[in-house]
Formats: structure tokens, C-alpha cells, sequence
């Protein structure tokens, strides 16, 4: 048998099993005459896309048995979970992971029966399946996985298969240019493969509906060389694919060669290759008189009512029989022998390739640790840091420990030095593969930063890039995180999906650096004001998201130690830029981030004593400024006032235990806020997360809350906070009215903090800049 026969053979396989998937319940063989009672009671799956990942696959297979080059095969349009399910199937992988679907009769039963079926796998290519790291479910992201699988990977190419209807989407748009951005001599290839066949659900596609010559100018104006491959005939597709990709990996290899020689030209131009093929092929081409291959209608399940309609069994079986699965399975279920030749060898199957669990490439992150680059704190306030800047000379120093493995990066979308995290410039730059001018800083063709201003490209860069067992940190203002909402939604699910799989390896956590934060933005307004991604992150999965508020530059340094040491997890770190108080010692740092919440005695006026007369807490830079301002103040207007002073650091102990691991129980929680007394929360986000994450507290009810309320503009700094209600004069206000009996008694004092807000709004309008008191407030 030819290799273009054993391809053909390979591929009828791979649909036969797709269609069975979708369809069937038992008789996975047709042993006898197709029944009702065969047949799955609900029909759910896409077919439309699933022949032409399955032509891909076949054709792959054959590249990598001939080359040895291993592939990591993503897949955009992810409705074509059968085709992988499949593929992982024909060739073992898939029953390695999983024995009870074994490469028998029963585990092609066991396979069919699983797809999209109450305790089963789902339709899409999830994480049960093995040779994954997309999902696909939500489409845009595929090419942006693909290259940051391919980032500090020489040896790979990453063939992404581009739904047309994925090519839509704004975030693949973006991806398009992360050519620019790939280092030929350090990282591995990108081959995007768009698959034109021409229908979403409902609609035609509008790169299947441009002429040749457009969608040909447009790929060459993406800075890539167009390969075709175009028809529906079968024995001349194969011909043709055959052809095509053996001139785009021998493309690849030429770019790569030279420039591993020395020899660079320029920015590459590398292949991408568009396979045109009608969207259903093979399947039914009319049923009831009405049109299918080719069309809209066979985007999912082309026969709809084969257990109420025998003409559409009929069809159904006689679909299934055209593939003739005799000549491809044995009658013990086995693939023939001659139909998996063409398989590759053990780790370089593309459902085995180590590239797609990535745990099993991950090593540990060599780390400077957190005292070197601690700021000295001779006492509480007595210094001033710009947190984010010191984290980034630890950054720095996480990047020389790396180098030579090259498997740490930071992605941001323009605002590494904005964020202060440009001391990591020192020892690397921003990979670029563009034109360079002269009056450009940091830009080379093997950088370890990667800014590009495409929030959403940046995640699926990292995301690709943790998946295949590296480590990497995202930096971001903090109001334009909310654009990947989606993102981390889709990687949230696959990580909770992935710990549950005893066969994927742990992978390194995805964390975020949020800085440029809502309280800070002086420059920009209210545009950039928006703390709600803490929200969105918090309705996640407990077991995988954690979110940090460090006060101040040891307490962050602290934190994201801990992010950068960990698996599996979604950490989210929000800190401040500007110059702000040094409030604890290393040491102390260390102590407070373990507990993660805690009473800083040294602030409090509690002398002592059971029980104090009001709990201040806070959690957030700017918020643990306003309440240690506030303490002050009520120490030296009230001073018979016993005050405690709470700072939270880990959001997530403020839930009870039962629902996170980080969470306190009551008891932890009563000995710190109390049961029975006024607690007046500062908090750096919206007011209503606190209440809740602490609503069936015991003492709820007496706590208040102050936080953003959606009140901004381009401002001064505690401007910011007096439009909020979170500045000092308005949290002694709170106390005043909220502990029992003090209203009469410090009803002067309350009027002076009265005072001081509308003095403040008569100053900063008058001079531009805040209050003296304000501004030189130091903690005495």
C-alpha cells in the first residue's frame, strides 16, 4: 500500500469513528443492521469541522514519521473534539491515559459512548484529551496558544488548525503579527493552517467569501508565504496536501538552518498553509432534498432525527458503511496494522508529544528569593518605596538565574516600564523581529519580554507558554485586565479540568501583576479606574484562583515569591507604582503574607485589652494608607478609644473554610474582627465583594464597608479617595457614628473631619495638588 493509500486508509478511519462518536450508542462495527436502539437518544457534536481535522492529522502524521520533527497540532476550531478523540484513539495514546477505552471492540463502544454523554467528555477538545492544550470551545485563541507553545522551543512546530469562523474574532485578528515577535534561532515554528470551508453555524465565513487574490494579499500583508491546497476530490486533495506540506516544512527548516548559521535576512516570512474543503465532507450530501456537504447545515449533526425517521437511519447507516470499516478495523475492533503504519513512534504521536502536558517539561524556576531585594524598614512608615520597581529588580535577578534554561518570560501590552518593572531591561529585552530605528530602546531578536498592545494576545502567549512547561508573569493596567475576562475564564475551566486528570502533570501558575491600579491614576481618569477584575476572579473555582493585595514593596515581594513558585493556580497580585510607605520588614512580611490577614498591633490603640472598641481593617495599598492615617488620627483626637488595626493581604481568608482552602475558619475569623463590634473595612475594589466573601460571619451586621464606587476622574490622589468616601476624614466619620455612645462625646472632632473634606475640595481646586497634611503625612 502507497503512502497516500495508507493516508487515505487513516483518514476513512478517523471519520468512521467521528461519526460513530456523535451517533452511536453500541454496535460500534455495524456487526448487524444499524436500530433505533443503536443510536444515542441525544445527537450532539459538530461534524462540519471534523473531516477536515482528521485530512490534517493524517497528512501530519506522515510528515512527522518521515522527519522525526515533533508537532503540537491546536486546534481552533474545537466543535472538532471527535476528530481528536479519534486521531488519540487510532494511534494509542488516548487508550494509555484511559485503559477502559482501549483499542477493542468495547473501547470503540467505550469511545462512542463517553462523546457528549452524562458522565462522559464533552464535544470539545478538552483537557481528557490527551495532545491538548486548547480547548477551543470559545474561539480566538489558537494562534496566540500557538506561538506561545512555540516560544523557547527550537525543536517544535506548532500546526494550528484556524476555523473561518475563528478568523473573525478580534483576538485571532491580533495574533496574526505574532510573526513578528518569533526568534527563529531560539524558538520553534508556527504553522497556521486556515481552514476555509466556507460556514459557521448559520452563516457563510468572510475570508471563504473574498476573492483568491484578496485573501492572498492579505496573508502576504501578514508577512507570511501563502500554500494551497484546495478542493474536495479525495485522492487528489491527498496528492496535493502531500506535496504542500512537505515544501512548507522543508520552508521551515531552510528559515531556521540560516538563522541558526548566522545567517539572518531580515524578519522571516514563513509559511501558512489554507486548506479549502467543503465543510461536512464525506458526510451526507442531501437529506431531505435539501443540501448538506458544503453547506451551513452540516455544521453539526447532519441526520437529526434517525430515531424517529428510517429514511434517515438509512442514510446514517449507509454514511457510516462508506467509510468501509471492515478494511480499517479487524473484528476484534483493532485499527489493521497497515492502517496505523504511518503513526509515529512513541512521544512523537501528537497524543503523546510531552509538549501537550506540560508538567512533564517543567522545572522549577531557579528564584533569587525575597531578602536580597528587601527594602530596610528601620519601623512602620519611616521609609518610602516604589513597590512594583523593587519587585522588578527581583524580576531581574529571576531572569540571570534563567537564562540559560529560557523558560521564564514577562508579556505586557506596553506597560513593563510603565509599571516600573524596567530594571528587567538590564539584563534582557523585548523580543522584535521588526524594523529597528535608531531612537528605539530594548528591542532584540531573542528578548524575554514580549509586549504587544493586544491584551488578548499577550494571555493566549502566556497561556500557550505555561501549558507547555514554562513560567511567565502578566503584567497589566489594572482596569484593562477586565479585556481577557474570557480568557481567564477558558483557562480557569482547564485548569480545573487538568488537576482532576491524574495523567496531566501540574503546570505553573498564571499570574497577574496589576499595577497603574484604580487609585492611581492621576494621568489618565476615569477611563482607567476599574478594580473589578478581583470580582470577576473571585466567582472562579476556589481551588485554582487566589487574589493578593500587598500593602507595600516587602509584602509584595513576599506574594509573588509565592506566585512564582506555584502550580495549577490563577494568582492575582494588585500593587501600586508610585511611592508609597515601607510599613514592614522583611521579616515581618514574610510572618504577615503566611497569615495572610493579621492585627498590626503597632498601628492599634487596643493597649492590651479583650476586646477593642472598633476594628479598622483594610486590604489594598491605598486603603492601608487611609486606615493607618485614620488610626492616627483617632489616637490623637480620641485617645481613650481603643482602635485595632486589620490588614488583609489574602483576599481569599476572608471566606470561611469551608469553601477555600485559604479561608478561616469562625473562630479565626472572630478572634480578629470580633463578634460584636464595629469593624469600618477599607477596601481597594468594589465595596459589595467584601460583604460577600464575610455575609454569614457572625458579625456581618456590624460591618461597613468603603471602597470604589464608581466615582472618578483625572484628579489628585486622595482626591480620588475623597470622591470614594475611603479617605481618612470620612473612616474617622465612620467610627464616630458607628461605635456606641462616642457620637455625642466626639462630636467636635467629627465636625472637624467634616471640615477638612470640604477644605480639601476648596485646596486641590485652588492649586492643583493636595492637602500639605496630606501630602507629608509620615506615620509617627
Amino acid at each position: 500500500m502507497t503512502d497516500l493509500a495508507v493516508v487515505d486508509a487513516y483518514w476513512r478511519a478517523a471519520n468512521y469513528l467521528s461519526v460513530g462518536q456523535i451517533y452511536l450508542l453500541d454496535n460500534p462495527l455495524l456487526a448487524e443492521p444499524l436500530a433505533v436502539g443503536h443510536v444515542k437518544p441525544r445527537l450532539l457534536g459538530h461534524w462540519g469541522t471534523t473531516p477536515g481535522l482528521n485530512f490534517l492529522q493524517a497528512h501530519l502524521n506522515r510528515v512527522i514519521r518521515d522527519r522525526s520533527t515533533p508537532v503540537l497540532f491546536v486546534t481552533g476550531p474545537g466543535h472538532g473534539g471527535p476528530a481528536l478523540l479519534a486521531n488519540t484513539w487510532l494511534e494509542g495514546s488516548y487508550s494509555e491515559v484511559d485503559p477502559a477505552v482501549a483499542q477493542n471492540l468495547d473501547g470503540m463502544r467505550a469511545l462512542f459512548r463517553q462523546f457528549s454523554f452524562p458522565g462522559g467528555v464533552p464535544s470539545h477538545a478538552a483537557p481528557q484529551v490527551p495532545g491538548s492544550i486548547h480547548e477551543g470551545g470559545e474561539l480566538g485563541y489558537s494562534l496566540a496558544h500557538a506561538y506561545g507553545a512555540a516560544f523557547d522551543n527550537p525543536d517544535l512546530v506548532v500546526a494550528c488548525v484556524i476555523g473561518d469562523g475563528e478568523a473573525e474574532t478580534g483576538p485571532l485578528a491580533a495574533s496574526w503579527h505574532a510573526n513578528k515577535f518569533l526568534d527563529p534561532v531560539h524558538d520553534g515554528a508556527v504553522l497556521p493552517i486556515l481552514h476555509l470551508n466556507g460556514y459557521k453555524i448559520a452563516n457563510p465565513t468572510l475570508l471563504a467569501r473574498i476573492p483568491h487574490d484578496e485573501l492572498d494579499a492579505l496573508l502576504r500583508g501578514y508577512g507570511h508565504a501563502p500554500h494551497y491546497v484546495e478542493g474536495d476530490d479525495p485522492a487528489a486533495m491527498h496528492a496535493r496536501m502531500a506535496e504542500v506540506l512537505d515544501e512548507v516544512f522543508d520552508e521551515i527548516a531552510r528559515i531556521q538552518q540560516a538563522a541558526r548559521r548566522g545567517a539572518r535576512a531580515g524578519r522571516p516570512r514563513w509559511p501558512v498553509l489554507v486548506l479549502r474543503s467543503p465543510k461536512g465532507w464525506t458526510g451526507p450530501s442531501e437529506v431531505d432534498g435539501k443540501p448538506v456537504v458544503g453547506t451551513w447545515r452540516a455544521h453539526q449533526v447532519p441526520l437529526a432525527g434517525v430515531r424517529e425517521n428510517p429514511r434517515h437511519l438509512g442514510l446514517l447507516e449507509s454514511w457510516l458503511r462508506s467509510y468501509r470499516p471492515d478494511e480499517l478495523f479487524d473484528g476484534a475492533g483493532r485499527p489493521r496494522p497497515e492502517v496505523v503504519s504511518l503513526v509515529p513512534d512513541g512521544p512523537l504521536r501528537m497524543g503523546a508529544t510531552p509538549y501537550a502536558n506540560g508538567g512533564l517539561l517543567l522545572r522549577d524556576l531557579r528564584l533569587p528569593g525575597v531578602r536580597p531585594h528587601a527594602v530596610e524598614v528601620a519601623a512602620p512608615g519611616a521609609s518610602t518605596a516604589e513597590p512594583t520597581r523593587v519587585f522588578g529588580r527581583m524580576l531581574r535577578e529571576v531572569m540571570v538565574l534563567n537564562a540559560s534554561a529560557r523558560d521564564f518570560r514577562l508579556f505586557g501590552p506596553d506597560e513593563v516600564a510603565s509599571n516600573r518593572l524596567d530594571a528587567v531591561y538590564e539584563v534582557t529585552g523585548k523580543q522584535w523581529q521588526a524594523e529597528v530605528l535608531p531612537v528605539d530602546e530594548h528591542l532584540v531578536p531573542d528578548g524575554r519580554v514580549v509586549e504587544v498592545l493586544s491584551e488578548h494576545l499577550c494571555q493566549g502567549l502566556l497561556e500557550g507558554y505555561l501549558l507547555t512547561g514554562r513560567h511567565g508573569v502578566f503584567t497589566c493596567y489594572e482596569a484593562f485586565t477586565h479585556i481577557v475576562d474570557s480568557m481567564v475564564n477558558q483557562h480557569v475551566k482547564w485548569l480545573k479540568t487538568h488537576r482532576a486528570l491524574p495523567w496531566r502533570r501540574p503546570v505553573a501558575s498564571l499570574t497577574y501583576l496589576l499595577s497603574s491600579h484604580v487609585w492611581r491614576q492621576d494621568h489618565n481618569g476615569f477611563s482607567h479606574q476599574d478594580p473589578g477584575f478581583i470580582d470577576h476572579v473571585m466567582n472562579k473555582d476556589p481551588e485554582v484562583v487566589r487574589v493578593y493585595l500587598p500593602p507595600d514593596a516587602n509584602t509584595l515581594l513576599v506574594v509573588g515569591d509565592e506566585c512564582l513558585r506555584g502550580r495549577d493556580k490563577v494568582n492575582v497580585i494588585v500593587a501600586g507604582k508610585n511611592e508609597s510607605p515601607d510599613w514592614l520588614s522583611v521579616e515581618d512580611a514574610v510572618v504577615h503574607c503566611a497569615r495572610g490577614a493579621g492585627i498590626w498591633e503597632w498601628a492599634g490603640t487596643e493597649d492590651g485589652v479583650a476586646e477593642p472598641d472598633v476594628v479598622l481593617a483594610c486590604a489594598g495599598d491605598a486603603p492601608t494608607l487611609e486606615v493607618l492615617a485614620a488610626a492616627s488620627l483617632l489616637r490623637e483626637h480620641l485617645p481613650e478609644l481603643r482602635v485595632r488595626v486589620v490588614n488583609v493581604v489574602d483576599l481569599m481568608r476572608l471566606l470561611p473554610d469551608t469553601e477555600h482552602p485559604h479561608g478561616m475558619a469562625d473562630a479565626e475569623f472572630d478572634s480578629l474582627f470580633t463578634r460584636d463590634r464595629p469593624v469600618v473595612f477599607a477596601y481597594h475594589g468594589y465595596p459589595w465583594l467584601i460583604h460577600r466573601l464575610t455575609y454569614r460571619r457572625a458579625n456581618h451586621h456590624n460591618l461597613h464597608v468603603r471602597g470604589y464606587k464608581e466615582r472618578g476622574t483625572t484628579t489628585t490622589p486622595f482626591d480620588m479617595l475623597v470622591l470614594n468616601d475611603l479617605d481618612r476624614y470620612r473612616l474617622v466619620i465612620d467610627v464616630i457614628d458607628r461605635v456606641p455612645g462616642l457620637g455625642s462625646r466626639a462630636a467636635r472632632v467629627r465636625q472637624a473631619m467634616v471640615d477638612q473634606r470640604h477644605r480639601h475640595h476648596d485646596w486641590i481646586r485652588a492649586t492643583g495638588e493636595d492637602l500639605p497634611e496630606v501630602r507629608e503625612w509620615t506615620w509617627a
